[in-house]
């Protein structure tokens, strides 16, 4: 027996060991891998395998990945997909007021369930919200109203920067644009960074005003909002504007001329 077990590579304590079912010697793992799938379903092994060694338990994680993948408790990963590569667009940083605007949508909820849209303009040389439209739908006819409201207030930018967004796309809303002398830059699809200062701002908007309060209808938005616009724009200091207001910063920098890179 014993000339026989080493010409198969065998160990002689290995051949007379009585073999045991894997679900017998695994059975306390299978148990209580089941109990943490069962109360958390969309844990990985990585996530079980750490709940486990919290909770004390000795097995080696090889042990516990193999009784895993036995259970068939993989999670399907999802993969990643290839996007063409795109060349990055440095991002405008005026120098001067009405040199580039941007503009972005938001939506929330009333405290009846309805949801409600906000049209976000500011003004990317000081931070200055020039507007928020707010309305159960706008629509490109809708943006072109709102400009020509401030176009009679402030005037209109140089360009005007903004997503691909069904409503900046519309004809009636290029057609106007190109016909005021506003060229409109769109930003590349997947790259929110490239319209930084606006979706900054709908931070700001969202934290500081949106999620706080609970409204009834659309004029309470529109009231609460104008008082809060006007703080913003008047008493807030911004940290990128050296602590000053925009309204304060437009004061102090409005004879610059140039327009800078910001990579």
């Amino acid at each position: 027996m014993h000339s026989g077990c080493r010409c198969i590579g065998l160990s002689r304590a290995a051949y007379y060991r009585t073999p045991v079912i894997a679900s017998e010697r695994d059975a306390e793992v299978i148990t209580a891998l089941n109990a943490l799938i069962e109360r958390h379903p969309r844990w990985g092994f990585w996530k079980c395998r750490k709940a486990l060694r919290r909770k004390g338990h000795p097995w080696n994680h090889k042990r516990v990945y193999r009784v895993y993948c036995a259970l068939r408790l993989n999670q399907k990963r999802r993969a990643k997909r290839r996007l063409p590569e795109r060349v990055k667009q440095p991002l405008l940083v005026p120098q001067q007021p009405n040199q580039v605007w941007s503009a972005d949508f938001m939506c929330d909820t009333l405290y009846s369930g309805n949801r409600f849209r906000t049209f976000n303009i500011i003004d990317d040389f000081n931070r200055e919200c020039l507007a928020v439209e707010i309305d159960t739908s706008i629509t490109g006819k809708r943006l072109i109203r709102v400009f020509e409201r401030l176009k009679s207030e402030c005037g209109l930018p140089e360009t005007l920067r903004v997503d691909n967004g069904p409503e900046f796309l519309s004809g009636d809303f290029v057609a106007w644009a190109e016909q005021a002398g506003m060229s409109i830059r769109y930003i590349q699809p997947g790259q929110p960074n490239q319209n930084a200062y606006v979706e900054r701002f709908n931070r700001t908007y969202r934290e500081e005003f949106l999620s706080l309060y609970l409204f009834r209808n659309l004029n309470e938005v529109r009231e609460a909002t104008h008082r809060w616009r006007l703080d913003y724009n008047e008493r807030r200091p911004h940290d990128a504007l050296g602590d000053l207001t925009p309204d304060e910063y437009r004061q102090n920098n409005a004879g610059n001329s140039t327009l800078k890179l910001s990579t």
